[in-house]
């Protein structure tokens, strides 16, 4: 290492923070000590009391410009371009629709001919099997059609969701977006639920609204016309004016319902990640003898979702209530506007077989079109819905989108960081050829603090250069700044002052880093050794199986391997988690390290968990493999294995000195 002299800072006792800060800061606070890992990687529940960080949100959740703004942009995902697969299965659903509408319609008239027929002077049995047959080939085609509508709805609805959960994976994986948005963002409540749940829902409710939607215009142009015809100007007249009148009131009852639905998801999110957290940390819970304050703390989540729930149902009462009360008092308006040219005396110069028959046609007509402008009223209980999700699924969208911006114009400023691209036109990443460099990181004059607490200084001034043949030890109380320091290294936290330069890449070709608790996917035990190179990379890794089992064998891990059946074993959704110990853990993330013979290995507490003679071990096969190591741990042990160590106070000191 180029800069092995002593240094020494320290910081203003103004710049120290009192204990009851601390506390209140607890999230922010660096944890050097070992820490569940999906505590780490899943979303953060929000705040759940009267002044919650998204009450903005809230507010701008409604029927309002931020609603069609937001909406129009989840439609360009939708349909990306005029030609394509979503936008034909439109076309064919509004092909089909109109053709529904038409047999519908032949449909509706099927009444009025029958009774034409039947009540004639001599009933005709030839004309009556004639209509038969014909209404029943009607029916049989308008049958058809239905579910047709259906099952193109459904095709759509699954594509639809294809391609919104595409385009936001695509940004939640760019980078450290994913990160970012749940660990350092405090005011993105349960991205997975918005991706997994609310981007379902979304498509569902569209899926079935879409076909309403399309067809209404023709609708009510048409019938609209041949109510016309029927009853005169007052017919149409009054129907759209009960319709307008309808819509008013509803859209003031929606208005408060659709700010409820978005704080009703946000709660159901908390309400789950509250349960998944007792599932993954269950035998820690358990050692504290944790179910009192787990109870409390599980029902309260449970009381605030369910005083939500109750606060929607009372407010779509009034919505339902004024949906039915249209509809029912629609199916008597039908008759007014039929008793007005038959009560003015319009139709007495025909027989009575040709009045019942003309007063069974227009009442389809007129119950037909006030039941098209009933159809857009009922959609307002759904329209609540699709807002909700709208609003969620956008502001998911802009965060990843902001996010994705920022992380970008990180990359594109620190050019000189050659991992920090995770596409595949980094060469280094992407294939077995390894790119060596002398120095893996050079720090200039770097002054780091926690994103959200910028006003406490971990390291103050820290220039420091680190080469290849020099192992590092970080050492320092807990919370004096050293997985943040590692932090800063990966590009995880920005710094408050100074310069970071990645010179190797950063990836199993260069620069590796084990976290102290390691992350396993799911997948059988070969993809957790050879992780993260399977998927991403495909067709470009050939693991040999002789050196993977060479590595089981040696780091002890054959009881393993029995237990997963093998290196492919039938160990898909295994949740390793349960079935590894700590050591077990650890030893695994090794065998991963091992794997892949990165240049420099950055170990955080990696061998915390293992005893000190399997500790002697793992950093012994790291020195015959040729790695550097960049080591944070509290153990004495490891100063054998380093060459120089930099001390943390914690306080924004430091201190670096050669060991041997």
């Amino acid at each position: 290492m180029a800069s092995c002299r002593e240094r020494r800072r320290d910081t203003d006792s103004s710049l120290l923070l009192d204990v009851e800060e601390e506390d209140r800061d607890m999230d922010t606070k660096d944890e050097d000590h070992i820490e569940p890992q999906v505590e780490a990687m899943t979303p953060k529940p929000g705040n759940i009391g009267p002044k919650m960080q998204n009450s903005s949100t809230r507010r701008n959740a409604a029927l309002n410009i931020l609603f069609c703004r937001r909406f129009w942009s989840l439609l360009k995902v939708i349909f990306p371009k005029l030609i394509s697969p979503t936008f034909l299965m439109f076309c064919t659903l509004l092909a089909v629709c109109l053709l529904e509408q038409v047999v519908i319609y032949q449909t509706g008239l099927i009444p009025s001919q029958f009774v034409k027929i039947l009540a004639a002077e001599n009933p005709q049995k030839s004309e009556f099997m004639t209509r038969l047959w014909l209404s029943l080939i009607i029916i049989g085609l308008n049958s058809t059609l239905k579910s047709l509508d259906g099952y193109v709805s459904s095709l759509m609805y699954v594509k639809w969701r294809r391609l919104i959960c595409h385009r936001l994976h695509q940004k939640y994986f760019q980078d450290t977006v994913y990160y970012q948005l749940n660990v350092l963002q405090e005011n993105m409540d349960n991205p997975d639920q918005r991706i997994s749940q609310d981007v379902e829902r979304f498509c569902k409710q569209f899926s079935l609204m879409i076909a309403v939607i399309i067809i209404s215009p023709f609708t009510i142009g048409y019938y609209t016309y041949q109510c016309y015809i029927s009853t005169g100007w007052q017919g149409p007249v009054s129907i759209f004016v009960y319709f307008v009148t309808g819509t008013i009131i509803n859209k003031f009852i929606m208005s408060p319902i659709v700010s409820l639905l978005v704080r009703q998801e946000k709660l159901e999110g908390d309400f789950r990640f509250k349960h998944m957290q007792i599932r993954v940390n269950a035998e820690s819970a358990a050692f504290y003898r944790a179910c009192q304050v787990e109870l409390m703390k599980t029902n309260f989540r449970l009381h605030s979702l369910l005083d939500t729930q109750t606060r929607l149902i009372n407010r779509e009462f009034w919505l339902n209530f004024a949906v039915n009360m249209f509809d029912y008092v629609g199916s008597i308006l039908s008759y007014i506007v039929i008793a007005i040219p038959i009560l003015s005396g319009a139709y007495s110069h025909m027989a009575p077989n040709e009045i019942s028959s003309l007063v069974s046609k227009n009442a389809f007509v007129s119950i037909y079109l006030i039941g098209c402008f009933s159809g857009l009223i009922d959609l307002s209980t759904k329209l609540t819905d699709l807002a909700g999700y709208t609003h969620r699924i956008g502001e998911l969208l802009e965060s990843l989108e902001k996010t994705e911006k920022g992380t970008m114009e990180d990359l594109t400023n620190q050019s000189t960081d050659p991992g920090g691209d995770d596409s595949c036109e980094n060469t280094s990443l992407c294939s077995n050829e390894s790119t060596q460099s002398n120095k893996a990181f050079q720090l200039e004059s770097v002054t780091l603090t926690p994103p959200s607490l910028q006003n406490r200084v971990l390291i103050r001034d820290l220039t420091l250069e680190i080469e290849a043949g020099r192992n590092l030890l970080i050492v320092g109380n807990t919370g004096s700044g050293k997985s943040s320091l590692l932090r800063v290294l990966r590009g995880l936290w920005p710094t408050l002052g100074g310069s970071v330069e990645r010179i190797s890449p950063l990836g199993p070709q260069g620069v590796m880093f084990i976290p102290q608790k390691p992350y396993l996917t799911d997948g059988s035990l070969r993809e957790q050794i050879i992780y993260p190179l399977k998927d991403k990379y495909p067709g470009q890794v050939s693991p040999d199986d002789e050196i993977i089992m060479q590595n089981v064998e040696r780091l002890e891990l054959m009881s393993v391997f029995d237990r997963a059946k093998g290196l492919d074993g039938g160990t898909e959704w295994i949740n390793w988690y349960d079935v590894l110990s700590p050591g077990e853990m650890q030893r695994l993330s090794f065998a991963r390290l091992f794997f892949h013979q990165p240049q420099f290995a950055v170990l955080d507490e990696a061998t915390s968990a293992v005893s000190m003679e399997t500790e002697e071990l793992l950093y012994t096969m790291c020195k015959d493999m040729g790695m550097t190591v960049i080591s944070v741990g509290h153990r004495t042990s490891l100063r054998k294995f380093h060459d120089v160590e930099l001390k943390l106070d914690g306080h924004g000191g430091w201190k670096l000195q050669a060991i041997r």
